[in-house]
């Protein structure tokens, strides 16, 4: 039997809780949503001063990462080397969403926005680095 590790609410919360305290050394106020293996809304933090407005751009950040299994910073650079048609997809493809790995697989994603979107990037890949070092089965 394959058994594939999966990603806990404990693991989501040190995701998160690793990429908070990159944005808190930063003074970065942003959003940070993280899914499940099955792309769902496991955990969202929005910091104190955060604009609204990104607690659906950091959801559709890390959805995206995970339906398309790569950094949503891919998609962006991809629409800057001029693949307009990916604007037609269901995607958000701005720097700040990242699939978390662990062992190869793919176990969730997060996804950051509130400050500009090489920062989100910085922030999410910190809390990508934490899952990819879970001791999982």
């Amino acid at each position: 039997m394959y058994i594939k590790p999966a990603l806990s609410l404990a693991d989501a919360k040190a995701v998160a809780a690793a990429a908070r305290a990159k944005a808190e050394e930063n003074n970065w106020n942003v959003v940070i949503a993280i899914v499940d293996e099955s792309g769902h809304l496991m955990l969202l933090e929005r910091m104190d001063y955060t604009q609204l407005g990104s607690v659906e751009v950091a959801q559709a950040k890390a959805r995206t990462a995970f339906l398309f299994r790569r950094p949503t910073q891919k998609l962006e650079e991809s629409i800057l080397g001029g693949r307009s048609v990916i604007l037609n997809l269901p995607v958000m493809p701005i720097e700040g969403g990242v699939p978390l790995m662990n062992k190869g697989e793919m176990i969730g994603a997060i996804g950051v926005s509130g400050v500009q979107s090489f920062q989100d990037g910085l922030i999410a890949e910190a809390g990508a680095a934490l899952a990819a070092n879970f001791n999982k089965a």
